[in-house]
């Protein structure tokens, strides 16, 4: 008797479900409890990676809207907003980034860039792109690194960066640059590229390359340090960096680089802590970092803020709140750029759910969320969804 019911209800619930011939996954809201934000954001996009291997990159959405009581979060919407789609976004999810009414989604091990509406998340392109990272933007193209070779160390394939139109979605220029590009910033009429060499055995790899977009040719490079990784651009004309490290004795650290008026680049200084990822809002740099450490056999955390205008540590922590301590890997940070509120993404331990976590300004705790596997990426969106 118990197992026809138990029939009989999934039933339903697969008729419920279905929009004709398609089934239709429902997204788990979460109500945060808070109110509403009292800034101009409609919300926030969340990229969780997902396990390499298993397939499970997933987008979340914070609701900041104020269409209901309370702030809500939204865990997995692709599946609900492409019921045509697969369930999931693919195989490691590793950049999300909204221009204009587009949300841009890169699919590493999945070879692809997903492109969506970004005030509903419908997709609207596939772009078929070789072991991507990241994606910047200027003008009317989309430029995203590519590692170009497999998934594999050892593997000496230089990378190279894609230039794609963002209305006909489709490759029209590539341009090599150093091995195993990261992330870009654009400034001035130049794409700044920051070259990891992850794959490669030793430390070879040094570079932030120069591409000339008017020509989309190398214009020149500067030598950083080995494993280059973050990559961004402040109001001033610098370039901020970071490294990932050896693993081994050398440390993840932050450097600054100066931009000549003729794009030429220069070592202005460097920040003695290390860096996973960080946020700047004005004259603050947010940080996050987490590195091995061979003398506690464990994570050690850092997080703060640096002032960019004199390279020197505001503060050495971003809260002082109990539920801080909470955070088991911290893995991405992003900061309100109208409130300087922050949102810290937790990987917990790589395998299972993530979550989400608000501070205000002062740093005093709000709210946390379960997320995706491995949320390590967000965008915020100024159009409701």
């Amino acid at each position: 008797m118990m197992s026809r019911l138990l029939y009989f209800i999934s039933v339903l619930l697969l008729a419920a479900a279905c929009r004709g011939d398609e089934l239709v996954m429902v997204s788990d809201t979460q109500d945060t409890g808070a109110a509403t934000a009292s800034s101009n954001l409609a919300g926030m996009y969340v990229l969780c990676e997902g396990n390499m291997g298993t397939n499970k990159a997933s987008v979340d959405y914070l609701d900041l809207s104020g269409s209901g009581a309370t702030v809500t979060y939204l865990r997995n919407i692709f599946p609900e907003r492409n019921p045509g789609e697969v369930k999931e976004l693919g195989d490691v999810g590793n950049d999300i980034k909204v221009n204009g009414r587009q949300l841009w989604m890169v699919i590493n091990c999945s070879n692809m860039v997903v492109v969506a509406t970004a005030d509903s998340c419908r997709k609207i392109a596939k772009i078929d792109i070789p072991n991507c990272r990241y994606v910047e933007f200027s003008g009317a193209y989309a430029y995203v690194s590519s590692y170009v070779g497999p998934v594999e160390v050892g593997d000496a394939h230089r990378g190279r960066v894609y230039k794609v139109d963002t209305l006909t979605f489709a490759k029209v220029d590539s341009v090599t640059v150093g091995f195993q590009p990261e992330e870009m910033a654009v400034a001035d009429g130049r794409l700044y590229v920051a070259n990891s060499g992850g794959y490669l055995l030793d430390s070879s790899e040094r570079t932030v390359s120069v591409v000339d977009l008017a020509t989309f040719s190398v214009a020149g490079s500067i030598d950083v340090a080995p494993n280059l990784h973050r990559l961004r651009a402040d109001k001033h004309g610098r370039l901020w960096a970071t490294t990932r490290g050896d693993y081994w004795g050398l440390p993840s650290r932050l450097y600054c680089i100066e931009i000549g008026p003729d794009g030429v680049m220069s070592l202005k200084d460097s920040v003695d802590v290390p860096v996973s990822d960080l946020c700047i809002v004005g004259d603050s740099l947010y940080y996050i970092g987490v590195e091995w450490s061979y003398e506690t056999g464990r994570n050690e955390f850092s997080n703060g803020i640096v002032d960019i205008r004199t390279c020197g540590v505001l503060s050495s922590r971003l809260s002082a709140s109990p539920e801080f301590e909470d955070i088991e890997l911290p893995y991405g940070i992003i900061v309100n750029p109208a409130d300087r509120d922050f949102y810290i993404m937790d990987a917990k331990d790589y395998l299972s759910s993530g979550q989400l976590y608000h501070f205000s300004a002062d740093g005093t705790y709000d709210w946390r969320v379960w997320t995706g596997d491995i949320p390590g990426h967000a965008a915020f969106v100024y159009e409701r969804p």
